[in-house]
Parts: structure tokens; C-alpha cells; sequence
């Protein structure tokens, strides 16, 4: 059964660099799933950017929905998933149509999606580094489509975490230790 490590923060928190060092730290072979999307020049460069901090020996599977299909043929020892939050964004824009969502086909998505994830990673047995933004402690957003945004972000998380092996949540880079603190079961959500 493969291991999660789940890593949760802000925007620009050290979620990232922190996953890196430990998988850098691990010293096993690597396999990096992005699921950011190029659609315009600043995102090409954040991408560019990030592939040049990561070792050149790791393998890197860009993909921006539907990764259960592609885990059983990952042969690392270790995989990174960076980052559920674009992950679930990709999946809202494929239902985002003029500001307006159809909030039951995304909610639907969005936990077939996690679902199919957490039942391929429960088959490997891979270590899994998952990355996601904790969103719920922001202003809520002024517009509907991004309120339920948040709110299945917030749900993915949810989940996420009520599977992992450990759970941190990383403020100003420093990584706090959270699954500790756990008070329910990993079937409840």
C-alpha cells in the first residue's frame, strides 16, 4: 500500500522546495507529476522555472487531469504530485462556462477524480508526496465559481489528508507537523 505524505500552505509557503528536500533527502528514484497548464507567458516561465530546481535525473509526467490511469505504470520509488490545487482548478475550467459552473457535474468530477486517485495510490507501492494549497483561510472569493472552487479544493484536501500516512502544513518555509492532531477516521470524509 503506498505511503502519503501530504503537504499543505499558503501561496509561496515553501510547500514545494519542501517536498523537493525530501525527496532529494530520500535519495530513491523520483517521478514529479505537474499538473500546472502553460496558457500564457507568466505561468510558461513559473513552469520553466520550477523544472530548472528540480534534479535532472527525476522523471516528469506532465499531467493536468486523470493521473489514476498513470499510476500503476510509475516505476519510482517516490512520486510527487504538484499540486491538487491546479489539478482541481483544471477540472473546473472544463465545466466554467461564462462565470457559471454546474456545481453538481465539478462536485461529481472533482471526488470521482480523488477517488480514482486515493484507489491507485492505495495499490502502489510508492511513497506519495502530494502537494495542495490550504484555501479555507482566505477571504472567501466575491463570485460564485470561485466560491465553489474553494469549496471542492477544500473537500479534495479534506480527503486527501484523512488518507495520508502524515500530514504537515508548511508556514513562513517551516513545515508543522499536523497529522497528529488527527480527531476523526480516514473513512469519515
Amino acid at each position: 500500500m503506498g505511503k502519503i505524505i501530504f503537504v499543505l500552505g499558503g501561496a509561496r509557503s515553501g510547500k514545494s522546495s519542501h517536498v523537493l528536500r525530501l525527496a532529494e533527502a530520500a535519495g530513491k528514484s523520483v517521478t514529479f507529476l505537474a499538473t500546472a497548464q502553460a496558457l500564457d507567458d507568466e505561468m510558461s516561465a513559473r513552469i520553466k522555472s520550477h523544472k530548472e530546481e528540480r534534479p535532472l535525473h527525476w522523471r516528469t509526467v506532465e499531467i493536468p487531469l486523470g493521473i489514476a490511469p498513470y499510476v500503476e505504470g510509475i516505476q519510482s520509488e517516490i512520486v510527487i504530485l504538484d499540486c491538487v490545487t491546479l489539478l482541481i482548478s483544471n477540472l473546473l475550467m472544463q465545466f466554467l462556462k461564462d462565470d457559471f459552473v454546474d456545481e453538481a457535474l465539478f462536485v461529481r468530477s472533482t471526488d470521482r477524480e480523488v477517488d480514482e486517485l486515493l484507489t491507485a495510490i492505495q495499490r502502489s507501492e510508492q511513497e506519495w508526496l502530494i502537494v495542495s494549497n490550504e484555501v479555507g483561510l482566505g477571504l472567501v472569493p466575491p463570485y460564485p465559481s470561485g466560491r465553489i472552487y474553494r469549496d471542492a479544493l477544500g473537500r479534495a484536501n479534506q480527503r486527501i489528508a484523512s488518507h495520508a500516512n502524515e500530514v504537515y502544513w508548511l508556514v513562513a518555509g517551516i513545515p508543522v507537523p499536523i497529522h497528529q492532531f488527527r480527531v476523526w477516521s480516514p473513512h469519515q470524509i
